[in-house]
């Protein structure tokens, strides 16, 4: 008996041995494993928690033979997926100049179309930093941020919740809110194309006016300089592409410059990418690319000359105890000037929904067999609600498709919206003509009648007004 025991102990030993040698070389074998890639960089792929929880997948750069530690800089992509792919050639300019850069794949999770959130974005960011502050290889007081595009109004946002970001780089950020930047990116679009002012007056004022009143533009609303106020200690380098044709490059420059000096920040350098697109990547004018990889099916372009030299070297005078001085050089000119977006403009909404009401209660009567049925009225009500679902529907497919696309494009007016302002004209002239029958018909003016075509006539006298304000008429 006490020879089975002894067994059966031996056993129980030898098999938890095997059992936490297996986990541990699990484990070893799970661990992130860095590699070099033979361009003088060594490579590692992690992963780390950000907002609520959700598990982020990143890569890890850093020179390869780097000692002692150094600053680091986590990357913080503009609106849409965001692919780590995306910002490659900035995260190695970074990690080519001895600063550990953390590019990370965007989250899918708790981020679309219709929802954005600034403030879970910023948690994700300050989830890098904190990943790069564990690292041996850097300086836990020396780790910031770098914010491209959206990513401009998500860095700050994160750098002024912690006082573990040790400095900001933003490229391309706008110093307006979301809908108002995106109002004139798409205006800037069009004009590119040869639409002329009315459409595009439509599109930056009645169409953003109604996005921003039924809330269908994610954080639209989000004011930046209210964070830029609170940046008071952190030292800034705010850039700009020279051909920035998607943020107003000489209004933003002109809000990030007096709101950190307004807040007292000494440490705030103004500047412009020289041949510069958005991105700060090569362009002759903003809207092509030259030379650079290909990412999902369009040409990224290579950086700018003097780009990554330009934030590297700022970069590394504020890890050495010496940032540079607040200064702003010259903004480029600005064909566009912005447009104001009333927060609440709740008449964008109802007007047409008032007038959509009042057309559509003709063919509802006509249903319920209330009063009389007239053609021309019938033909008035089918015009009214194909004119007013065009002419909402059209400027904001121009929003959905988000790159300012309107072609083709005839007398300088996209040609569907050309159709729309043919269907306004429509609605008119059967208003006449609906006017002129009921005359000759001396149509008795009983309740029933009054019930039937009230809310049309209404609706065809109210469509004048809106039309001319939300730019339908020719």
């Amino acid at each position: 008996m006490l020879f089975r025991a002894r067994s059966a102990l031996l056993i129980r030993t030898v098999l938890a041995v095997l059992s936490g040698a297996l986990v541990g070389a699990l484990l070893l074998l799970a661990a992130p494993v860095a590699y070099a890639g033979g361009d003088g960089l060594v490579r590692q792929e992690v992963t780390f928690r950000g907002g609520g929880g959700l598990v982020l997948h990143g890569t890890v750069l850093s020179k390869d033979g780097a000692s002692g530690p150094g600053p680091g800089i986590v990357l913080v992509g503009g609106s849409g997926a965001g692919p780590r792919e995306e910002y490659r050639q900035e995260a190695e300019a970074f990690a080519r100049a001895g600063i550990t850069t953390l590019v990370y794949d965007k989250r899918t999770v708790g981020y679309s179309r219709l929802h954005v959130d600034f403030g879970l974005l910023a948690d994700d960011a300050l989830a890098g930093v904190r990943l790069l502050q564990s690292r041996n290889t850097v300086n836990p007081r020396q780790v910031g941020m770098w914010g491209f595009s959206e990513g401009g109004w998500v860095a700050p946002l994160a750098a002024s919740r912690s006082a573990d970001v040790a400095f900001v780089v933003t490229i391309g950020g706008s110093g307006y809110d979301p809908l108002r930047t995106q109002a004139w990116n798409l205006t800037t679009h069009l004009r590119h194309q040869g639409v002329d002012g009315p459409f595009r007056r439509t599109l930056a004022g009645a169409t953003a006016q109604f996005l921003g009143s039924t809330g269908l533009f994610p954080e639209g609303g989000y004011d930046p300089v209210p964070v830029l106020e609170q940046l008071h200690r952190t030292p800034v380098l705010a850039l700009w592409g020279e051909h920035d044709t998607q943020v107003p490059p000489q209004e933003s420059s002109r809000i990030f410059r007096e709101t950190l000096a307004q807040a007292g920040n000494q440490h705030a350098v103004i500047g412009f990418v020289a041949g510069g697109a958005h991105n700060g990547h090569r362009t002759t004018d903003g809207f092509d690319r030259i030379g650079g990889p290909l990412f999902d099916g369009k040409n990224l372009g290579e950086l700018a000359p003097g780009y990554a030299q330009t934030m590297t070297s700022w970069v590394q005078a504020v890890a050495a105890g010496h940032p540079p001085a607040s200064s702003a050089a010259p903004a480029p000119g600005q064909a566009l000037t912005t447009t104001p977006v009333p927060s609440h403009a709740w008449y964008a909404w109802l007007a047409p929904a008032l007038l959509l009401l009042g057309f559509a209660a003709y063919p509802v009567s006509a249903v319920l067999r209330r009063g009389p049925v007239l053609r021309p009225v019938r033909w008035l009500a089918v015009f009214g609600l194909l004119a007013v679902v065009a002419a909402v529907a059209c400027p904001l497919a121009v929003f959905v498709a988000g790159d300012g696309t309107a072609a083709p494009v005839v007398w300088g007016r996209p040609v569907v919206w050309l159709v729309v302002q043919g269907l306004a004209v429509a609605v008119v002239v059967s208003a006449g003509v609906s006017a002129a029958a009921l005359w000759r018909r001396r149509v008795t003016p009983s309740r029933a009648v009054w019930l039937r075509l009230a809310p049309v006539g209404l609706a065809a006298v109210g469509f004048v007004p809106w039309a001319v304000w939300w730019g339908v008429a020719p």
